[in-house]
């Protein structure tokens, strides 16, 4: 991912007014300022389980945008990085009222980040050295897409298909064709044909080839049909189809070498989980790219618990847990 001016984060309105905080939050907030009481605290966020972070830009850009002339003090760990059960990711100091009704927002952004990149992680490890393309953007709700698949890149993704998630991570969307372009032209030649045509040089031709026929039988038409010009063919046979499997793969394979199809690579998707990757690897048959939709959007959040840990640099802490703040070398200034 390119370190070069990465696109911002949208912040949205209803977050900033403190609409999607919990109520007790903004309760406190009522409380404390009646009771004329905004004491400098020091706040650490830390995830339950292992995994691996992410959403630290994220709420940095929120912090950055809430403290103003605040003079909030952050320290955070870097994006990307694994992180331990309890192990400090983010350590807020500052005024309370400044940050106090965000903590709903923040633990909420490393959370499901985290959760997502660290599905990614073990999609991509399974995959390796295949690369891992996220394809999940239409499991999860349209505002927090361009999270997941900035978040699944965090997590070794090679590539998202949204435009909005690649950006925020530097890159450009990849995706190939979907089954309703085969549908409405009614042939996948003549859908491919009409890809080619039309898309930029840039764009690579890969081909989805199992809307009509059987997938080596169309595997080899459509190399027919655009010859070198043709990158790879996809596989995305539905479950209903027993699913992308080694044999189904191997066929494909066989049957383009066979046909003098050498160059064209093929690329799977359609249902992949972490098993099913690694066996598609281990089976030795060249693949080009595995494109990764619900193993990485249905992965659940890893939880973050924020705890108050000094208030006027006095150690504190809520039974259970240690007064004071909380070692980690890991943690850098970020903020001022």
């Amino acid at each position: 991912m390119t370190e070069t001016a990465p696109p911002r984060f949208t912040i949205l309105p209803e977050i900033l007014a403190g609409d999607t905080a919990d109520v007790y939050f903004l309760r406190t907030r009522e409380i404390l300022l009646r009771e004329g009481l905004d004491p400098t605290v020091t706040m650490e966020f830390f995830p339950a389980r292992a995994g691996i972070l992410c959403g630290v830009r994220e709420a940095l850009e929120f912090l950055h945008t809430i403290a103003g002339e605040a003079g909030l003090e952050v320290e955070a760990m870097e994006e990307g990085a694994p992180i331990q059960p309890k192990q400090v990711a983010l350590r807020i100091t500052g005024r309370y009222q400044v940050f106090g009704i965000y903590e709903t927002a923040l633990l909420g952004i490393l959370s499901q980040a985290t959760g997502w990149a660290t599905a990614a992680r073990a999609c991509v490890e399974a995959a390796s050295p295949i690369p891992v393309y996220s394809f999940g953007a239409r499991h999860v709700h349209p505002r927090v897409a361009p999270i997941l698949d900035y978040a699944a890149m965090v997590g070794g993704c090679a590539g998202a298909s949204t435009p909005a998630g690649a950006r925020l991570a530097g890159a450009q969307p990849v995706g190939t064709m979907p089954h309703a372009l085969i549908l409405i032209i009614g042939d996948t030649v003549t859908a491919a044909e009409a890809f080619d045509r039309w898309m930029p040089p840039g764009v690579p031709r890969t081909v989805l080839v199992d809307t009509f026929h059987d997938e080596a039988e169309e595997s080899v038409r459509v190399a027919a049909a655009l010859g070198e010009r043709l990158a790879s063919v996809r596989l995305d046979t539905p479950g209903e189809r027993g699913g992308v499997t080694v044999d189904l793969v191997r066929e494909v394979r066989a049957r383009l070498d066979l046909a003098g199809y050498h160059h064209v690579q093929i690329f799977v998707s359609g249902g992949l989980t972490v098993e099913r990757i690694r066996q598609l690897r281990d089976s030795g048959i060249p693949i080009a790219g595995f494109g990764v939709g619900s193993a990485i959007s249905s992965a659940p959040p890893i939880d973050f618990t924020a705890d108050i840990k000094a208030i006027a640099g006095r150690p504190v802490a809520k039974r259970g847990r240690i007064p004071g703040l909380t070692p980690n070398p890991a943690l850098r200034r970020v903020l001022p």
